[in-house]
């Protein structure tokens, strides 16, 4: 029998529809529209899209999106000037640098100059620290985006085993510390597998929920998934023509009890947990105005 499919198109459309209720309210209420200043450097053609994407998502549900768009000779110090100038703009109230930068540029001398009540990426040292201890300004998009599918489609995690694949700071780690915590979708006991790790396939076997962001294309096969567990698929490859999970899903569908595909599961809802947060910075900012 086949798993059941968590739909991230239709859940991140729920949630879409919610903030853009809330964007209402809060123009309404402050006179002002959230606003997501995003920063585009070189000309990657999937980083475009992405922001893209982000941008039509934003404007979708309300809120005002700015593209910067810099030249790939950009330095580190041209782009440390325009992060300043956005830090500065209040009406400015979420700031997103779209990864991967140019080689020459400090990627983390950037993230880090990213003010934290505009971190809607919540990559910043104080944003992580925050969510660690359990008591978060913001969540990481794609984390607490994979943690809203298992909310909709209901999957019990208290107690049960979760194997996160892949250490990175934007998944890896943050997913692995959501859940952990106590609360919905979270009290698991979490095992973080990684490059180095030995018995890989047997570790991932035990999981009653799997987080594969690994990186590469249909890493995680039959064999590796315990009868009924959950997948979540972070990954998303490009294999010829195709785009492919980190996730054999055609042969992992026949053992699972629920996945998510690709496209259409967790990248959908990365965006609507960043509009998420882009209304919660823009709520923190104009709050502490106005008082």
């Amino acid at each position: 029998m086949s798993a059941r499919l968590i739909d991230g198109k239709a859940v991140a459309a729920e949630i879409r529809t919610r903030i853009a209720g809330e964007v209402a309210s809060f123009l309404a209420r402050t006179g002002k529209v959230p606003h997501l200043a995003a920063v585009l450097v070189g000309d990657d053609p999937a980083s475009a899209v992405y922001v893209r994407n982000k941008q039509t998502a934003c404007e979708k549900a309300g809120l005002k999106s700015t593209l910067h768009r810099l030249s790939v000779t950009t330095t580190t110090e041209q782009l440390l000037e325009l992060i300043a100038q956005l830090n500065a703009d209040p009406d400015t109230h979420g700031i997103l640098v779209q990864l991967p930068l140019p080689a020459q540029i400090d990627s983390q001398h950037v993230l880090d100059a990213v003010t934290p009540l505009k971190d809607v990426d919540c990559f910043h040292a104080e944003n992580v620290g925050l969510m660690v201890q359990g008591r978060p300004r913001f969540l990481p998009c794609t984390p607490s985006g994979c943690q809203q599918l298992l909310i909709h489609a209901a999957v019990e995690t208290a107690g049960k085993h979760a194997v996160v694949l892949g250490r990175s700071e934007i998944v890896g780690k943050p997913m692995a510390m959501l859940l952990v915590q106590k609360g919905q979708a979270a009290d698991a006991t979490v095992t973080i597998c990684h490059s180095r790790t030995q018995n890989l396939a047997e570790i991932v076997k035990q999981a009653d929920i799997i987080i594969a962001a690994i990186g590469k294309p249909q890493f995680v096969t039959a064999n590796m998934v315990k009868p009924g567990a959950t997948v979540i698929d972070v990954g998303i490859n490009r294999v010829g023509d195709k785009l492919v999970g980190d996730v054999d899903f055609d042969a992992v569908k026949e053992i699972a009890g629920a996945i998510t595909p690709v496209p259409g599961g967790v990248g959908p809802m990365t965006i609507a947990m960043l509009l998420q947060n882009t209304l919660r910075a823009a709520q923190i900012q104009v709050g502490a105005s106005q008082t």
